[in-house]
């Protein structure tokens, strides 16, 4: 049994402008309403969070993400419409990918030893 990656990368300048984590932050995102949901519900900091979201905004030529202000009723995010088809562009792009390599990784896999089985603590 073997497991296979495929991540992509789309760098722009000295940043990468979207990839597997701001992928899943946007999905994220797009279903919590918020981008300290969103954060939390991937384990990270709301910071790290906004740095990601200002790096995809400042990369593509309109925003990814658009934030309301907070106040009496609290603020809140959602995807754009390019933020919702560079999302799903990307989604698309993964599953090709990952399909145009599948038939090598087969071949290549056949030829991995057995993994030694995990041993347990427990009597």
């Amino acid at each position: 049994m073997y497991r296979l990656d495929v991540k992509i990368r789309l760098h722009h300048g000295a940043d990468i402008a979207f990839g597997p984590g701001k992928a899943d932050l946007l999905e994220a995102i797009a279903c919590a309403g918020s981008i300290s949901a969103a954060a939390r519900a991937l384990g990270m900091s709301y910071r790290r969070a906004w740095l990601l979201v200002e790096t995809m905004n400042r990369s593509f030529q309109q925003p990814l993400v658009s934030t309301l202000a907070g106040g009496k009723h609290g603020g809140g995010a959602q995807l754009t419409a390019l933020g919702e088809q560079v999302l799903q562009r990307y989604r698309g792009l993964c599953a090709q990918a990952l399909s145009a390599v599948q038939t090598e990784c087969d071949a290549l896999a056949g030829l991995l030893v057995e993994p030694a089985p995990e041993l347990s603590d427990k009597p």
